[in-house]
């Protein structure tokens, strides 16, 4: 039996939009809620969201139980915590933070079995395999694993021709909030410089045969996004949701008093 298949993935590749939200709010509880919703794959957040390796494996336990694709962003692109993640059962990371072809080649063989590449074997014990069920795993897990690159300052700007073309990545996504600070408009993803280089890289994504991603809560931007070439685009992000919504209900319950 081989690894399960990887419909985002697969998805990606048949060029099919794909839409999402991120998750930072580090709750199982939560992350039911939204696995339901009618996403059709969410992230969980390790870099700027209080989760580790254990909290983010119980809410891919949860989401699997939906038809929702689950996404891991490590803090890093470590190769020892890329290999706990694969090992836990994903098989779709974003890793932050990319700024050369040669660190795209590291990622690659990261996530890569022997002899093509450094992924410790040891699938036997871990999730992905289902603790050994399935028995071709190690033959066939490569295949189904996806490599999102996120490139979101200058350098990686930079480099995005020569990474693009590292066979072994299957998308790159655009980080709107460290490019506009590292372009000089920190809090500012509206600029028109950063709007610009955004879009610019998404098509150069497109054209290049990789999946192109972005998160962002600006309606105008996803539209244009989307006609730029975006196939993965996250349009939430479960920490503002609840936050401007509960504070918008304080703020009715307040004007009960007049």
């Amino acid at each position: 039996m081989p690894a399960p298949k990887n419909a985002f993935k697969a998805a990606l590749k048949s060029g099919q939009v794909q839409l999402g939200c991120w998750l930072g709010l580090a709750d199982s509880y939560v992350t039911e809620i939204s696995a339901t919703a009618g996403f059709d794959w969410l992230l969980i957040d390790g870099e700027h969201a209080p989760n580790d390796l254990r909290s983010t494996l119980a809410q891919a336990q949860v989401i699997a139980a939906s038809g929702c694709h689950p996404i891991a962003r490590p803090v890093s692109g470590e190769t020892w915590m890329i290999k706990q993640y694969l090992d836990a059962g994903f098989q779709t990371l974003l890793i932050p933070m990319v700024e050369s072809a040669d660190q795209a080649r590291d990622l690659v063989a990261a996530v890569t079995y022997p002899p093509h590449g450094v992924r410790g074997v040891g699938a036997s014990l871990a999730r992905a395999s289902r603790f050994s069920g399935i028995e071709d795993y190690t033959q066939t897990a490569d295949a189904e694993i996806c490599l999102l690159l996120q490139v979101e300052n200058r350098k990686g700007l930079g480099a995005l021709d020569d990474i693009l073309t590292v066979q072994g990545v299957d998308g790159v996504f655009i980080g709107p909030a460290d490019l506009a600070a590292d372009l000089g408009h920190p809090g500012n993803s509206n600029h028109p410089e950063v709007r610009a280089a955004i879009l610019d890289a998404i098509r150069r994504i497109a054209q290049a045969g990789k999946a192109a991603g972005i998160l962002t809560l600006d309606t105008e931007l996803q539209r244009d996004c989307l006609e730029a070439g975006v196939t993965f685009l996250a349009t939430d992000i479960d920490v503002t949701l609840f936050a401007k919504n509960m504070r918008a209900s304080a703020a009715r319950a307040r004007d009960l008093l007049g």
